[in-house]
């Protein structure tokens, strides 16, 4: 449907769940314009958690559980989080084969490893440069705390990703995914594929949302349990990578009873 010149999904398809969440969209925008000064009421905490656990029930029914992160370690998991910047899973499987076949998937191992034999191992993932500073960045952060990585662990949720954030190279999405998959903390990880699912759900003002505002969404709209947040996070990537495209495969959808863009 288009309106003012702009794309927007269409409600009406939906009948009555689609005036719904039409009138709905408003509320929480102004919600979230109010900053963290305010949550939604009883009412609106209840209207958002069955519309995200249901989007969730239904993507776990057609593509069963993930079991993310695919990594053996915490730390491999960390080193993972960094390289998967800007590319596609299989090129970092491929320079963490590399790591691991050279004894290097251990903190003072990597951080003390010759640097250019280190960015040959991770070229695979692009970027080798870059990625090769950052590692080190968070390398030094971890090296700070002793190396020790349950420590850190038990650190309380916002020193810690206060501190993952002060690491030059280290944005939200990187910090979280750290927090959630690597140190079993509950944050709900946004990404580009969270946006664009939900935009074509029918809450768009995501599409021009910060982080934070996102992240709060989903962190208000859920019960705060790190497997759920894991289990949504990875589903929604995997959605989008087979169904919900760029140029969206609608046909079959396993969402598309829900979704007023679907075509």
């Amino acid at each position: 449907m288009v309106e003012d010149g702009k794309e927007h999904p269409d409600y009406s398809v939906l009948g009555e769940h689609g005036r719904r969440c039409k009138s709905f969209v408003p509320q929480l925008t102004r919600v979230l314009a109010m900053g963290h000064r305010s949550s939604p009421n009883g009412r609106l905490r209840g209207v958002l958690r069955s519309a995200v656990l249901e989007v969730h029930d239904l993507l776990l029914a057609a593509y069963g559980p993930q079991n993310w992160w695919p990594g053996d370690t915490p730390f491999e998991v960390i080193v993972g989080a960094v390289l998967t910047q800007n590319t596609a899973w299989r090129n970092v499987a491929q320079a963490i084969g590399n790591l691991k076949r050279e004894n290097l998937l251990e903190p003072k191992a990597l951080l003390h490893a010759e640097p250019d034999r280190v960015k040959a191992l991770i070229t695979p993932a692009g970027y080798y440069n870059v990625k090769y500073d950052r590692l080190m960045n968070l390398l030094r952060f971890l090296d700070g705390q002793g190396m020790d990585l349950e420590k850190l662990r038990r650190l309380p949720l916002d020193e810690l990703r206060a501190g993952l954030l002060e690491v030059k190279g280290v944005g939200p999405e990187t910090a979280d995914s750290i927090l959630l998959y690597a140190f079993q903390r509950p944050v709900f990880v946004v990404d580009a594929y969270t946006r664009r699912l939900f935009f074509r759900l029918g809450y768009e003002w995501m599409e021009r949302a910060s982080y934070d505002e996102v992240q709060r969404f989903f962190m208000e709209a859920l019960p705060r349990d790190t497997s759920l947040y894991n289990e949504s996070h990875a589903l929604i990537v995997v959605h989008n990578k087979d169904t919900c495209k760029k140029k969206p495969l609608c046909e079959g959808c396993c969402l598309w009873s829900l979704c007023p863009a679907r075509r």
